[in-house]
């Protein structure tokens, strides 16, 4: 999924990691009326939640490590697939609500 502008797919859709531009730099869409609200985030609390519970019960069933070694590993892991699936998450939100849009903008 790439951060591109929903109209041109030109155009950069970020100007920080998580912070849309104002304007498409190509075609000067308004980016600012489009908000992807809470969306991503939600989701992403409930997939890589599910993920990271279901990891750690089939690594306690396989191989039984100390508990120490679960502290060690899910918050990386749970940081890390949020931070590499928020972005393009949002993007996304972002596009279909371009698309589904009924008033002009």
């Amino acid at each position: 999924m790439a951060a591109t502008c929903p109209k041109c797919r030109d155009g950069k859709l970020y100007s920080g990691f998580l912070t849309v531009n104002e304007a498409c730099p190509t075609c000067g869409l308004d980016l600012r009326a489009h908000d992807s609200g809470d969306g991503p985030a939600v989701i992403l609390i409930f997939v890589v939640g599910a993920l990271s519970v279901f990891g750690a019960i089939m690594l306690e069933i396989v191989a039984t490590p100390p508990y120490w070694l679960h502290v060690v590993i899910w918050p990386f892991f749970v940081f890390g697939l949020t931070l590499l699936l928020l972005r393009p998450l949002k993007a996304k939100f972002i596009g279909i609500q371009y698309r589904r849009r009924t008033t002009s903008i």
